[in-house]
């Protein structure tokens, strides 16, 4: 898999079982219909195996229903906060897909991620509810959980559509060993060409983002794709000189040095993304001890690749699980990760049982 984006131009002379291998790499990372975008920016579509073009081509279907989806889906959430008078900026995969980045090419999803103020959560909220939104988590722990420790409400589904939207008001929860400031981001979003009312972060912040959103989170089912989501943003943004100082200075601005130093270091390792010296320099400062640095690389390496027979080793498992913990870590202090764990392992599975039952 890595070596597709590696060396792309190589894909037409691989054999069939390399084919067989990746496809199935593919669907297991969720980047079926990113490796048939990457395909076609190099034009070998044509000189693939019919049976590859077949598969690529039902991705395609996929991926542009999916986009058909989201552009729907966001503009029946624009009108339904087009009361709450804010502007509406999108994250992640739907900031994507309307602002037309390369990023959101063969990008699928499961959800529209938005970012307001907090002091707008009730009244997005209630608008939202009003228009066919409810809350997915009714547990009380889970409520109390997002909605006092969190940067989000609890996920919302949409009772007819079945769509689900995660509205934010900050990229890390308010327990987190670092808070980039909410407004900060707030206030340098751009708005997204011929779409009037929707934002997107500003280019550096969209990386910074995405870079919290995978080495915080803990959760790698979609890590190499979350990986992509960086390699496309710094090759698109990365083309203009200016914005590899920007960068730097930006995650120096919002604590998030150390995020972007680990998504430079496995993006350019992994994935061979060109990045520049003085990039690589300034954000070198921001990274752990020797020690802390091979382990990371130790698990980082295991972890960001698909969940897939071929790519795993006896250690997948467990550093998959250690960077959950240290995910964990990062984002509550230890009395409260104690009770969270706690909570999750012995009593919510009580409490589920006994709503079956």
């Amino acid at each position: 898999m890595l070596q597709a984006y590696r060396q792309p131009q190589r894909l037409a002379d691989w054999s069939a079982a390399d084919w067989d291998l990746l496809l199935r790499q593919s669907v297991a990372a969720y980047l079926l219909a990113g490796l048939l975008a990457l395909v076609e920016e190099h034009g070998l579509l044509a000189r693939l195996p019919d049976q590859v073009r077949e598969h690529l081509e039902w991705a395609r279907t996929l991926a542009e229903r999916h986009q058909q989806g989201v552009r729907y889906e966001v503009a029946m959430i624009t009108r339904a906060l087009a009361g709450c008078e804010l502007p509406l900026i999108l994250l992640k995969g739907a900031a994507y897909t309307m602002a037309g980045l390369p990023a959101a090419r063969g990008r699928l999803y499961s959800d529209v991620d938005i970012l307001v103020p907090a002091a707008s959560l009730p009244d997005v909220e209630a608008a939202l509810m009003m228009h066919g939104w409810a809350a997915t988590h009714h547990d009380a722990y889970d409520q109390r959980y997002y909605r006092v420790w969190m940067h989000e409400l609890p996920p919302m589904r949409h009772v007819l559509r079945n769509a689900v939207i995660d509205v934010h008001h900050a990229i890390l929860p308010l327990t987190a060993r670092v808070r980039p400031d909410p407004d900060k981001l707030r206030a340098a979003a751009a708005p997204i060409a011929g779409a009037e009312g929707l934002y997107t972060l500003a280019p550096a912040d969209l990386v910074l983002h995405s870079a919290v959103h995978l080495f915080y989170d803990g959760e790698f089912d979609h890590g190499l794709r979350d990986l992509v989501d960086i390699h496309r943003l710094l090759l698109h943004f990365g083309a203009d000189p200016a914005f590899w100082p920007a960068l730097t200075a930006r995650a120096a601005e919002l604590q998030l040095a150390r995020p972007l130093f680990y998504a430079l270091r496995y993006c350019a390792q992994l994935l061979h993304t060109p990045v520049p010296a003085d990039a690589v320099r300034a954000a070198a400062g921001a990274a752990p001890g020797p020690l802390l640095l091979g382990l990371m690389d130790f698990l980082f390496h295991r972890a960001l690749l698909p969940v897939h027979a071929s790519c795993n080793d006896r250690w997948s498992a467990p550093a998959r699980f250690c960077l959950y913990l240290r995910g964990n870590w990062l984002r509550m202090p230890p009395p409260l990760l104690a009770r969270h764990l706690f909570h999750k392992a012995f009593l919510s599975p009580k409490e589920a049982k006994k709503q079956r039952e």
